[in-house]
C-alpha cells in the first residue's frame, strides 16, 4: 500500500491520539488532502538518520486555522508498517510517500501478565512518589501507558516493531523490573549516605578471641 509521508522524531502507537501543528506547505497540502480525499498517512519515525517503520495516523479534527495557512490538527494512530521504500515527493505532489507493509498485531497477551506489569507500574509509580490511576484489567495492553513507563525513545522504537502483545509485555516487565531495581537501590545508597552522616554509638570490640 502507497501512503503519503510525515517524517518525525517522534513516536506513535495504535490507538494513540496525535497532536500536530502544521506550517510547511508540503503538509498544508497534505492535510488538505486529507480533508478532501479522506486518505490516510504515515508517519515514519526518525531513528539514527534513518525511517524503517512507522504508524499510519487517521486525520480526526482540523482544530485551528491560522490567517497565514497554518494549522492545529488531531489525528489518531492505527496500524503499525514496515517501510518497504521511500520517495522524497509523490507524483503532483509536494509532500513524500512510500510503499509500506502492515504488521499484523497478534494479541496474545495474558490476564497474568497483564496483571503483573500493572502491580509493577503502580510500583515504580509509589518509589518516584507519582499518583497512580488504576487501569482496569480489561481496558489494559502494552500501548495503554507506554508513555508513562520511563522508556527511552530507542526502546519505544523497539516495541513499535514487536508485533505479539506477549513480547511487548514480556519487554516492559523486564525494563519495569530494571528500573525499579534501581530505584530500590538508590534509596538504600540514600538511606546509607543519611545514616553515615550521623554519630553512632559503637560497641567496643573483645580482641581476645581473634586469630589472624
Amino acid at each position: 500500500m502507497k501512503l503519503p509521508m510525515f517524517p518525525l522524531q517522534s513516536i506513535f502507537f495504535p490507538g494513540e491520539t496525535v497532536p500536530l501543528h502544521i506550517f510547511e506547505e508540503r503538509y498544508k497540502q497534505l492535510i488538505t488532502d486529507c480533508r478532501h480525499d479522506a486518505v490516510t498517512f504515515g508517519i515514519p519515525v526518525y531513528i539514527n538518520d534513518s525511517i524503517h517503520y512507522g504508524v499510519e495516523v487517521q486525520l480526526v479534527e482540523v482544530v485551528n486555522t491560522y490567517p497565514n495557512g497554518e494549522m492545529d490538527v488531531t489525528c489518531v494512530a492505527r496500524q503499525v508498517f514496515k517501510l518497504v521504500n521511500f520517495e522524497t515527493q509523490m507524483d503532483g505532489k509536494l509532500y513524500a510517500g512510500g510503499e509500506v507493509e502492515f504488521l499484523d498485531n497478534v494479541n496474545d497477551g495474558t490476564d497474568d501478565v497483564r496483571q503483573e506489569v500493572l502491580e509493577k507500574l503502580e510500583i515504580l509509580y509509589g518509589l518516584m512518589e507519582v499518583p497512580f490511576t488504576p487501569v482496569p484489567l480489561d481496558k489494559f495492553h502494552s500501548f495503554v501507558l507506554i508513555h508513562k513507563m520511563g522508556l527511552s525513545f530507542e526502546q519505544e522504537y523497539e516495541l513499535l516493531k514487536l508485533c505479539k502483545e506477549s513480547e511487548r509485555l514480556t519487554y516492559i516487565k523486564e525494563h519495569l523490573n530494571a528500573t525499579i531495581t534501581v530505584l530500590n537501590e538508590v534509596d538504600r545508597t540514600k538511606l546509607t549516605i543519611k545514616l553515615n552522616g550521623n554519630f553512632k554509638n559503637f560497641d567496643p570490640l573483645d580482641f581476645d578471641d581473634f586469630k589472624i
